[in-house]
C-alpha cells in the first residue's frame, strides 16, 4: 500500500510539474511575441513619424515659397474675370 500510495504522489506531482512548465513556456512565447510587436510597431511609428515630418516641412517651405512669391508680386484683387467677346 505505502508503494501505491508513493507512485500515485509521484505521478500527481510529476503532472503538476509538466502543467506548471507547459504554462511557463507559453508565457515566454507570449512575452516574445509582445515584445517582438513593440518592435515593429516602434518601427512602423518611427517611419510614420518621419515621414510626416517629412511632408510638414514640405509644405512649410512650399507655404513660405508662395508667401514670398506674393509678397514680391501681390495678388490682382477686385477685378472679376475678364471675358473676350
Amino acid at each position: 500500500m505505502p508503494v501505491t500510495l508513493l507512485l500515485l504522489v509521484a505521478i500527481v506531482l510529476l503532472v503538476g510539474l509538466l502543467l506548471a512548465a507547459d504554462r511557463a513556456a507559453k508565457a515566454i512565447r507570449r512575452a516574445r511575441r509582445r515584445r517582438d510587436a513593440s518592435r515593429r510597431l516602434t518601427a512602423v511609428t518611427t517611419a510614420v513619424t518621419a515621414a510626416a515630418a517629412a511632408e510638414g516641412k514640405r509644405r512649410r517651405s512650399a507655404a513660405e515659397s508662395g508667401a514670398a512669391l506674393t509678397s514680391v508680386i501681390p495678388a490682382i484683387r477686385g477685378h472679376g474675370p475678364r471675358h473676350v467677346d
